[in-house]
């Protein structure tokens, strides 16, 4: 039987490469995103959800119950960088509540609210491997640079929650595997504005992005759960 894997967050353009990558190594594909269709027709099922909202919760774990057998792995692309009339703040004077409070939302409440709707699926059984995209600006100790708050402080807040997480699901089966994942700089809707004067080595397509995320989720195991992993497979500082 061929053991499936969830994109959430699955229209985007890591989303939609990894997906992809996915199909390619022979794996079942499930996916979830606000879009009411699946981003490839060889995907076995499709939730349009907004992970947002906790009303959604019991929907999504209804919604994974028939699968819960044979998930093999969830990978967590959800997150925001900047919308059409807010960009990352450059200094303290730009930031507002508005937007802490948005980017709090989109870039931790899915993967809040969708591990909450997988947790009853674990048991002392359970290989589950969850991996949520991150983002190494987000690490304390390796802040030099200061400026973006709402995103520094958004994804530092999921990566608190990823390593708790871990604890939690790791006492309940000793080979469940939790970790948070910088993916590189890849061109999307979320990075566009900022990689125009990016250095070119430093750009990486969604195809080699995906290539390196799943490289990763076949290669951790319960013992490396809890931490933030570089694209290259390096453990970045929280």
């Amino acid at each position: 039987m061929k053991k499936t894997v969830l994109v959430a967050g699955s229209h985007g353009s890591i989303g939609l490469a990894l997906t992809k990558r996915l199909l390619q190594n022979d794996y079942r594909v499930i996916t979830a995103s606000r879009s009411d269709l699946p981003s490839d027709d060889r995907v076995s099922a499709h939730l349009c959800v907004d992970m947002t909202q906790s009303d959604n919760v019991q929907k999504i774990r209804d919604w994974l119950s028939p699968y819960s057998s044979d998930l093999k792995g969830i990978i967590q692309c959800a997150g925001i960088l900047h919308d059409d009339n807010h960009s990352p703040e450059k200094h303290l004077g730009q930031v507002s509540a508005e937007w802490l409070e948005k980017s709090m939302s989109v870039n931790v409440l899915p993967h809040l609210y969708l591990s909450q709707a997988v947790s009853p699926l674990i048991n002392s059984h359970s290989e589950l491997t969850w991996v949520s995209l991150s983002a190494k600006v987000a690490s304390i100790e390796d802040n030099q640079l200061g400026g973006w708050y709402s995103y520094r402080m958004s994804k530092a807040a999921l990566n608190m929650f990823i390593k708790t997480l871990s604890i939690e699901w790791g006492r309940r089966s000793k080979r469940c595997t939790v970790i948070a994942m910088h993916p590189g700089t890849t061109p999307s809707a979320l990075s566009e504005p900022f990689t125009k004067n990016w250095p070119q080595d430093k750009l990486y397509s969604p195809s080699m992005t995906a290539s390196r995320i799943l490289a990763q989720f076949e290669h951790v195991n319960a013992e490396d759960s809890g931490r933030l992993y570089h694209h290259d497979g390096t453990v970045i500082p929280w």
